[in-house]
């Protein structure tokens, strides 16, 4: 979390969480599922409009920030290298905006994230 919040500043740390466990749990209660459970029938994908530093700091980084568990490397794929994640926005308790992945790379449209919030661009 460190790493990420240190690569992305405007993000308080305070509202940001983590589910630092190997067991998936917190991904399995939100509904995400892995690389290769369903086929998706449409995904919105796009690589992100990243400048050429911005592409550099990924290359550097994604490892690291990758939810891969380095004390118990096995031949097999790692389970958090198949696990896709989501998107949430929440005020208080309630869920003001969510998404699933199909797959990686697959992104919610940034503006309806926004808008979830009350910000237009």
């Amino acid at each position: 979390m460190s790493k990420f919040l240190e690569l992305n500043p405007k993000i308080d740390g305070a509202l940001a969480f983590v589910d630092a466990s190997s067991t998936f749990d917190a991904y399995e209660a939100v509904g995400f599922k892995k690389l290769g459970d369903s086929i998706p029938s449409s995904v919105n994908m796009k690589a992100p409009t990243l400048s050429g530093a911005q592409w550099w700091a990924y290359a550097r980084n994604v490892m690291t920030l990758s939810p891969v568990d380095t004390k118990n490397i096995k031949p097999e794929v790692p389970e958090g290298v198949l696990r896709l994640g989501g998107t949430f926005v929440l005020d208080g308790d309630q869920v003001v905006y969510a998404w699933a992945d199909a797959v990686p790379g697959d992104i919610p449209d940034v503006d309806q994230v926004l808008q979830s919030v009350g910000v237009s661009l």
